[in-house]
């Protein structure tokens, strides 16, 4: 027996064995069988008699049918999982002889396990009002833990079709968004866990956890998060300021010279926002340790998870709008390995131009290949000139097949997948131009040239009337300054196309017209999270700020003379990162009017004059 012996066995203390009791049951005599429910019901029940009926219950799980599954709804409901070894270790043995003799009995068990999956709660009624109902900080959680999956794993290795069952129990019990952090750490983790020993689940499971944590991200805009975090830091700086003059000096020389830091600075201030990192942080962690095996990437796992990962962007964040946070998955398991980013723009890149798909869906690829490739650290130059060879191919394919026909005029309805490419090319030129120029300027003034930027600005479908006007006023102050294209006379016409038009019928104020036509996001904008952002930021090309130099000269178009050998300050000077509060180009959330402020690290929605 794999279990550990148990003590002698004993009769029931109101005479007969326990199959003498249900015997009778059946036959109609219910006084025993009452009394046994009571006793198994006894809060006070002591581990010995949980032992002892347990034994009895083993040999008699034949018995445990149907008809008896108020009988069996008491067993599962023992409180097992916080006793004795012993206890623990013969309640395993009755789990896995009743599912294996009567199956009738899996989706109670698996209900029971699974119940298992969050701490306990602790509700303290005071004149049978509630007034406390918190997390059980329970010292052995861990082990608790451990015990379930241990549970689990015996029910599955009786009963094989175990997992089909357990799918629909873990979406049931998935506890609401509103519930502590801690319960949601622990469910998520515990739902990780399931799928190391139930590999077939993966897919499901992580599906349904962030098809979770998309809910979280879409009901948390990020301007929501700042402001709460401008909100949270303007109180403590004025508790601060109140508390200055409880300390003489030397003591606040002291907490200077300590580095006091508060207890709650990786905390989010918006409650959402603090779940959300939470969980963000554990399938960070979830990905690297299937990922690593003995701090080594594991090549045939790694794919495995990609592939899973992958049917899950598209399934769920690939339709959905303006996520902030969660598709981040994407960016860290690409960070693994070259391979795996150039997988993942290829999958986006068929996406695109596959005119099969729904045009919506077109231009989110389109938003992800343009993010992708400016933002990440790891992708090098010449896989950045490869997709930009590609897209830009497009492109000008697009304007040969458009440029004679009837629909070649501007209109996001007809073109937006076009003007979604346009705008990624674009925007990973903004980030890339001086990696593309970088060792040898008329090498890289030559690749640039041969992408014919002009044809593409100049064409019928105007595609610098639709783009954001950010992405769009930066990439005509760095096409001029090259002497790449020369956008300001097509710009100034648009603009002076926008036609104001009135906010509400009952007459409101005019407002400008929407700068952001095909709603288009910047999925891979900075991420915010305290606590998760740690695993992102060493890989991810934060914006620099473009000083007042550089501004200036973005102004000087550069000397056709210039030497391929000759310094050039634009280039190789170094900008300061910009760690503090600058503009960020327009997202989906505020597109009618100006680009929003108060964003970290995107590119500004600056002004560059227009050469006289």
């Amino acid at each position: 027996d794999e279990f550990i012996s148990s003590p002698p066995r004993k009769t029931v203390r109101f005479g007969g064995t326990l199959t003498e009791i249900l015997l009778k049951y059946e036959k109609g005599d219910t006084t025993d069988f009452e009394l046994l429910k009571h006793q198994l019901s006894d809060p006070d029940i002591k581990d010995a008699q949980i032992i002892n009926w347990l034994h009895e219950f083993r040999a008699s799980v034949a018995y445990l049918t149907k008809e008896l599954g108020q009988l069996v709804n008491i067993l599962l409901k023992l409180p097992w999982l916080r006793r004795s070894r012993e206890v623990v270790e013969e309640y395993l043995g009755f789990l896995g002889n009743l599912v294996s003799a009567q199956t009738v009995h899996l989706r109670p068990c698996l209900r029971m396990i699974v119940a298992q999956f969050v701490p306990p709660r602790i509700t303290i009624r005071e004149d049978d009002v509630d007034i406390s109902d918190s997390d059980d900080d329970d010292e052995n959680i861990s082990a608790n833990f451990d015990t379930c999956h241990r549970a689990l794993q015996t029910v599955a290795r009786y009963v094989p079709s175990t997992p089909q069952f357990l799918m629909p129990i873990l979406v049931e019990f998935f506890p609401f968004i509103n519930k502590s952090e801690r319960t949601l750490e622990c469910y998520v983790h515990n739902l990780l866990r399931v799928t190391v020993y139930l590999p077939t689940l993966r897919l499901q499971i992580l599906e349904l956890i962030i098809e979770k944590l998309l809910k979280l991200d879409v009901s948390t805009p990020q301007q929501d998060i700042e402001d709460a975090e401008e909100t949270a830091n303007n109180c403590a700086s004025e508790e601060k300021s109140t508390e200055e003059g409880l300390f003489d000096m030397e003591e606040d020389e002291d907490r200077k010279g300590n580095k006091v830091v508060s207890p709650n600075i990786e905390r989010m201030a918006h409650p959402l926002a603090e779940r959300l990192d939470i969980l963000m942080t554990i399938l960070f962690s979830y990905i690297r340790d299937v990922c690593h095996v003995d701090d080594k990437l594991d090549i045939s796992n790694t794919k495995d998870l990609y592939r899973d990962l992958v049917s899950v962007f598209d399934k769920l964040i690939l339709p959905t709008h303006a996520s902030c946070h969660v598709q981040y998955f994407m960016f860290y398991i690409c960070s693994f390995k070259l391979g795996l980013a150039e997988a993942f723009l290829d999958h986006l890149w068929k996406k695109l131009q596959d005119p099969n798909n729904p045009s919506v869906i077109r231009q989110t690829a389109g938003s992800y290949i343009g993010s992708f490739l400016a933002r990440a650290k790891f992708i090098p130059v010449v896989t950045v000139k490869a997709c930009l060879d590609l897209l830009v191919n497009w492109l000008h394919k697009y304007i040969d097949n458009q440029d004679k026909g009837a629909n070649a005029y501007c209109d996001v309805a007809l073109h937006g997948p076009f003007y979604s490419t346009c705008q990624a090319v674009f925007y990973t030129l903004i980030f890339r131009h001086k990696q593309l120029l970088d060792g040898n300027l008329r090498k890289g003034l030559s690749y640039l040239q041969s992408l014919n930027f002009e044809r593409i600005v100049m064409c019928q479908l105007n595609p610098l009337k639709i783009c954001i006007p950010s992405v769009v006023n930066l990439f005509a102050a760095i096409t001029r300054k090259y002497q790449l294209v020369f956008c300001y006379t097509i710009i100034e016409r648009n603009n002076r196309q926008f036609i104001p038009v009135v906010r509400s019928g009952t007459g409101g104020d005019l407002v400008q017209t929407c700068t952001n036509p095909l709603d288009s996001f910047f999925p891979f904008d900075p991420y915010i999270l305290k606590r998760s952002k740690k695993t992102i930021d060493p890989m991810y090309q934060f914006w620099e700020e473009l000083s007042a130099e550089d501004l200036e000269d973005l102004k000087k178009p550069i000397k056709k003379g210039t030497s391929e050998d000759e310094d050039d300050d634009f280039l190789k000077g170094e900008t300061p990162q910009n760690d503090g509060v600058v503009e960020i180009a327009p997202n989906s959330y505020e597109s009618n009017t100006r680009s929003p402020v108060s964003s970290i690290g995107s590119p500004a929605d600056c002004y560059v004059p227009y050469p006289l």
